[in-house]
Formats: structure tokens, C-alpha cells, sequence
């Protein structure tokens, strides 16, 4: 069984939303039950945002609320959705709540990825090359609001379309 993204996270979540006991947690998160333990007694984690695992899919309602009734059933991953080439082909729409998500996302971008192309962040967050530029030379509007986001935790563009362009960068050889 694969880990959820970002572990840690997830169970600080979890602690805080639920009433799972340390040991399913640590098994669903791949943590030990002591890391755990030092989660909720705020012992470590500090900073860390907590990420929600139903909302980004990664586990089910149902298996939530069965493992919160009984303590020996188990937290079960559940497999990521295979993309189709259906919705590769077609521009898919972003709900307004995210379209102001996109500069936090462009300004992660720049800062963990400088090597990518203006082109490259266009067909990762959707955007305008304005905008890009504008952060970049921090002129936006919002600067002052714009916090450095993932753009898959934001859910802006799939850890796949993401991957395909950081592969794509041409990176000089040492000689």
C-alpha cells in the first residue's frame, strides 16, 4: 500500500476532524504510531497544514465513518483516477473559488521550478503570460496577498500534466 500525499498532513487532519484512534491513522499515513502521538500533542508538525484525504480523494466517507465506529477496521487508499484522453483534449474549466488560487500557484512555479518556460506555465495553471509576468516582476495587484501553493494540492492541474513538463525541461549536461 502507497502512503497519501503528504503523510504528515493527512494525519494532522485526521487527528483533527475525526476520532481514529493513533494506530489507524499511523497505518493509513504510513507513520508511526508515536509520530502520531507527537502530531496531536503538537510536539512537531509546526506549520504544516492540515489536508483534507476525502476532499482530494484519496480516501472515502465510508470508510472513514466505518473506521471511526469500529477501531479495528483499517483506512484503505483509494486508487487515483486514471486521466482520460477525453479530457486531455478538452480545456477544462476552473471554478472562480480556484481561478484566484492561480497566482499562489504561478509564484510556487517560479520559485521550486525557474527553469520552466512562460509556454510551460501556461498549460500547467491556465493562465496569461501577463500574469506570470507580473508576478514575477511582482507587480501583481494581489501581491502582498500571494502566498507560494502547490498547484496539484490546490487542485489547478494533475500531479501527471505537472510531471509531463518538469520531464520536458532540457537541462544542460555537466562537462
Amino acid at each position: 500500500m502507497s502512503a497519501p500525499l503528504m503523510p504528515k498532513a493527512t494525519a494532522l487532519w485526521l487527528l483533527d476532524n475525526t476520532t481514529l484512534t493513533f494506530q489507524q491513522i499511523g497505518e493509513f499515513c504510513q507513520l508511526h504510531p508515536l509520530e502520531v502521538q507527537a502530531l496531536a500533542d503538537e510536539e512537531t508538525g509546526f506549520g504544516l497544514q492540515p489536508f483534507d484525504p476525502v476532499a482530494a480523494e484519496q480516501l472515502s466517507e465510508e470508510n472513514l465513518k466505518a473506521a471511526q465506529e469500529d477501531p479495528d477496521v483499517k483506512l484503505t487508499l483509494l486508487a487515483p483516477h486514471a486521466q482520460s484522453s477525453r479530457a486531455k483534449k478538452k480545456s477544462r474549466y476552473t471554478p472562480l473559488s480556484r481561478r484566484k488560487e492561480r497566482p499562489d500557484a504561478i509564484a510556487w512555479l517560479l520559485k521550486y521550478h525557474p527553469d520552466l518556460s512562460d509556454a510551460q506555465i501556461i498549460r500547467i495553471v491556465r493562465t496569461t503570460k501577463a500574469t506570470i509576468e507580473s508576478i514575477r516582476a511582482g507587480t501583481h495587484k494581489n501581491i502582498e496577498e500571494i502566498k507560494e501553493r502547490n498547484p496539484v494540492v490546490l487542485g489547478l492541474c494533475p500531479q501527471e500534466t505537472l510531471d509531463e513538463e518538469l520531464k520536458s525541461i532540457q537541462r544542460p549536461s555537466k562537462s
